[in-house]
């Protein structure tokens, strides 16, 4: 059973001009995105710069207000709840920011960050919370004597580290990950993606784990979406994807990704033309217009998202189920 069910998520944002602020077009951010979530599972969320990754994960936690669709979590349909009781559940449903300079309050120090989301949803003693603070500190491998420390004291792969404690703080079931380690160098990106993982394993979490770094995804994901212009394109388990990708968008993705391997040659897919406007897409598939492989099809009808078999999903009129 899934623990998170997000169905037909739209999300657009509205252009406005003129004195009167009136609305002249859309910005179709999200544009009829469909997954589920399992306990313990983590779902890779892959695409270009501006595809919507983010803005799904901002939309399942209701940082932004989505325009349509529904989300559900532990049989819960979040889009109609109120505020207090968004609240409540909001313990269970965390978030990792891709940058951790301007997550964190400058005027806070590491404690308090730490301890906020305690203060705010528990009733405990002053003592029970600089215990947990202290604690959640070890947990993610910072000193807890240095509790009293600001964030511009700590290096970047310190301050994302606080984040996670800071996420962790609740005990939640489910966290998005929102390119939690492209802001950090290299051999520090291994160090948080490997906590990321063991902290998963011993507490049961569930991520959502938004990046577009494909080998990122490939090491810490159990199944991968691809997103292009909005929509989910491909969904399949991450070996099943990274071995055989049935999208031509999926495809180019891929062959960008370099191997550590100078013997080992690899042909790259280079895609013409630029990413279209999310506020006119194209008509039938919003992929056609830089497809290698297009055929008169895909400018007229849209492809649904379908099973190809073993769980692999895919939306183009090439592939056949």
């Amino acid at each position: 059973m899934s623990l998170l069910e997000v169905k037909n998520l739209k999300k657009y944002f509205p252009i406005k001009k003129g004195i009167l602020s009136r609305t002249i077009g859309q910005v179709r951010a999200v544009d009829g995105v469909s997954f589920t979530l399992k306990r313990g599972e983590t779902l890779g969320l892959v695409g270009e710069s501006g595809c919507g990754k983010t803005t799904v994960g901002r939309s399942i936690l209701r940082l932004i207000e989505p325009t349509a669709g529904q989300i559900t979590f532990k049989n819960q349909n979040l889009l109609k709840l109120e505020r207090e009781e968004l609240r409540k559940i909001r313990a269970s449903l965390q978030i990792i920011f891709q940058d951790p300079f301007s997550s964190l309050d400058p005027r806070m120090n590491v404690g308090q960050i730490i301890a906020e989301p305690i203060r705010n949803h528990l009733k405990v003693s002053g003592n029970e919370i600089r215990n947990r603070v202290a604690y959640l500190m070890e947990r993610v491998g910072l000193h807890p004597e240095h509790i009293r420390r600001y964030p511009h004291e700590f290096s970047g792969g310190q301050r994302q580290r606080i984040g996670i404690a800071r996420a962790l703080a609740l005990n939640p079931l489910v966290i998005i990950c929102d390119e939690p380690v492209s802001a950090l160098d290299v051999s520090i990106q291994a160090q948080v993606i490997n906590l990321l993982a063991q902290l998963q394993e011993e507490m049961n979490l569930s991520y959502l784990f938004i990046a577009h770094d494909l080998s990122v995804v490939e090491h810490i994901s159990d199944r991968v979406a691809v997103m292009y212009l909005g929509r989910i394109v491909e969904l399949a388990t991450d070996k099943e994807l990274y071995q055989n990708p049935l999208h031509p968008y999926s495809q180019a993705l891929l062959s960008a990704v370099p191997i550590p391997d100078p013997d080992v040659q690899k042909k790259k897919i280079v895609l013409q033309g630029d990413v279209p406007s999310p506020i006119d897409p194209p008509s039938g598939c919003s992929f056609h217009t830089r497809c290698p492989q297009c055929i008169a099809q895909c400018s007229r009808e849209e492809p649904t998202l379908q099973d190809m078999g073993g769980g692999h999903w895919a939306a183009c009129h090439l592939i056949k189920g």
